[in-house]
């Protein structure tokens, strides 16, 4: 297999959702990146820069909401090389270390964010985030008697993913229908989702049906925390950009459509839940505000990001 076709297989992968969250897709794209600025052959050193740009929007044109893949790729990619191996071994170096980190941030995110479950909470999750999760299970490590709920989250159902994982931690978990989260708020405690993108002003993109938790929450008067690693706040959307609400295929929401002829399926697989509904952000820099977003994309992640990739 070429080298390229191996990069392909990922893109295809993770545009499938066979390799799904915003995390995992993140870190599949720099171990791709890295796999390939390994073994692609190039002619000269202007070739192989060609030829791993080349490969790197491949791999960003395959999910364009998540700005976990965007900043990934453009960590992997910021590097000074003179010739092909320095710059092999830079986009490798910067891959490990991205991957490293990304594990790191989910760790810590779990030890911050778990201070805020209290013994006999009842937590509400949505989707399947490794850092909502690290939240929950540092807290259930910890010795607290938790209980979780967790949504069904059409049309993929990520929850069953999240249930699984709980169950093999030993926590005990309700698993309910998406439209079942109102008739519940009234037992949680605590939110925790994950997130897909956070905007400048603390705004969320997250799986779909998130905005509609948020809103039961703030309307039952129960906390919402988002829990999210740095690299998923967006450089754009400090000058102005707009996030893309990614729309995927009808199928996954009705398998047969083709036998209607007046039927349209909308399938978006994000919402955005507004900065006002959100209590907390959990980050592995600490907990924060959402209007402090503004200073975790300037300090942590650089205004250069987006300058250089106009």
């Amino acid at each position: 297999m070429k080298p390229i076709d191996r990069v392909t297989e990922t893109a295809e992968k993770i545009s499938s959702m066979e390799i799904r969250g915003a995390g995992r897709i993140a870190t599949a794209a720099a171990a791709s990146l890295k796999e390939y600025a390994l073994a692609v052959q190039a002619e000269s050193f202007e070739d192989f820069n060609q030829k791993t740009a080349v490969a790197a929007d491949l791999l960003l044109k395959t999910r364009p909401t998540a700005v976990s893949l965007s900043n990934a790729i453009r960590m992997v990619m910021k590097y000074k090389a003179d010739d092909i191996d320095g710059a092999r071994q830079a986009i490798a170096t910067n891959a490990d270390r991205f991957i490293e980190n990304s594990q790191k941030a989910v760790e810590k995110i779990g030890q911050i964010g778990s201070k805020r479950i209290r013994e006999g909470d009842t937590v509400l999750t949505h989707c399947n985030s490794n850092a909502a999760i690290s939240v929950i299970s540092a807290a259930h490590k910890s010795g607290k008697n938790i209980k979780v709920i967790a949504t069904e989250s059409r049309p993929r159902f990520q929850g069953i993913t999240t249930i699984g994982m709980l169950d093999q931690m030993g926590i005990e978990t309700e698993l309910i229908v998406d439209s079942a989260v109102r008739s519940v708020m009234n037992d949680v405690d605590l939110v925790v989702v994950g997130a897909d993108v956070i905007t400048a002003n603390g705004t969320l993109v997250n799986k779909i049906g998130t905005a509609q938790i948020a809103l039961c929450a703030r309307e039952a008067r129960t906390s919402f925390m988002v829990a999210a690693e740095t690299y998923k706040f967006s450089p754009e959307t400090i000058l102005g950009e707009l996030v893309t609400i990614e729309e995927r295929e009808a199928t996954e929401v009705l398998a047969d459509i083709s036998k209607y002829k007046h039927v349209r399926v909308r399938n978006p697989a994000f919402d955005v839940t507004p900065h006002q509904y959100i209590d907390l952000i959990c980050t592995e820099a600490g907990a924060i505000s959402p209007e402090m977003s503004y200073l975790i994309i300037r300090e942590r992640l650089g205004w250069e990001m987006k300058v250089e990739s106009s």
